[in-house]
């Protein structure tokens, strides 16, 4: 009958662990730091501080543009005459003031109401918009439309000769071709930024289509490293020295070793010699 040797101290003698109980045993693993999160990244929330900022510059851009235009229509008013062009690079640019009552560059003459219907549609669906805008480049963009279409809406709106008929002030005349304005300046900058950012395929949530920005959708990023490896890169869950041999199947240094059986009869006992 096979009897379990005691140690020294009286108790059962300590029993190697197999290397099953060594692998289940929970390894001590520090809370996460700022610096490395160890969970997905969440997406923000849409009426946070990251959403407020793009609103505010579209606000800013379009105030900007509806200002400056109006002024330096007034300016135009008072400074130069109509019909008479003052040269600032020869033919190619020069400054004529011109009362268009049609789009914008002086097309569609004769079309004042309907331009002023299309510009309040562009400027409601534009506010609409800017619900779900987190792009700082898309808010700039729309800040352009909408403050283009607010600065020549003005002028339909007071100008003679009435009310969504008004004469749209010109004066930035292109070689002859055509004059306009700054709003005018303002719409087909933002058309352009508009096409850039449509095939670069930046939303306006900023998103980009492809999966490319996971941050907003609530996804975690596929090649970030998971809360396991981030967390050994940050060093905050490094093992004992004796949990890491203990895992590997060596004995620590101070730990005795494995406690033998009852030595059979004719067998050399190697701690006789000792």
């Amino acid at each position: 009958m096979h009897e379990h040797p005691e140690s020294e101290a009286g108790g059962p003698a300590r029993q190697p662990r197999s290397a099953g109980t060594m692998r289940d045993e929970a390894l001590p693993v520090a809370p996460p730091s700022s610096g490395s999160p160890a969970e997905p990244h969440q997406s923000r929330p849409a009426g946070g501080a990251g959403s407020r900022r793009p609103l505010a510059l579209l606000w800013a851009v379009a105030l900007i543009v509806a200002v400056l235009d109006q002024a330096t229509k007034a300016w135009a008013l008072s400074s130069l005459e109509a019909g008479q062009r003052v040269a600032l690079l020869g033919r190619l640019l020069g400054l004529t003031l011109v009362r268009n009552p049609g789009a914008a560059f002086s097309i569609a003459s004769g079309q004042t109401w309907v331009f002023s219907l299309i510009a309040i549609v562009v400027s409601v669906v534009v506010m609409r918009a800017s619900r779900r805008l987190a792009s700082r480049s898309w808010a700039v963009a729309l800040g352009l439309v909408l403050g283009g279409a607010l600065g020549n809406l003005v002028d339909r709106l007071v100008r003679s000769p009435g009310i969504l008929r008004g004469h749209v002030i010109d004066f930035i005349d292109y070689a002859g071709y055509f004059v306009g304005n700054v709003a005018d300046i303002a719409i087909v900058a933002a058309a352009g930024g508009i096409i850039v950012l449509s095939l670069g395929g930046w939303e306006m949530d900023g998103t980009r289509s492809g999966g490319r920005e996971a941050t907003r959708t609530g996804e975690s990023d596929p090649s970030a490293p998971g809360p396991r490896r981030r967390a050994r890169l940050s060093g905050s869950d490094r093992a004992p020295r004796a949990r890491r041999a203990q895992r590997g199947g060596r004995p620590r240094n101070d730990e005795e070793p494995p406690v033998r059986g009852p030595v059979a009869a004719g067998e050399p006992d190697e701690g006789a010699g000792r």
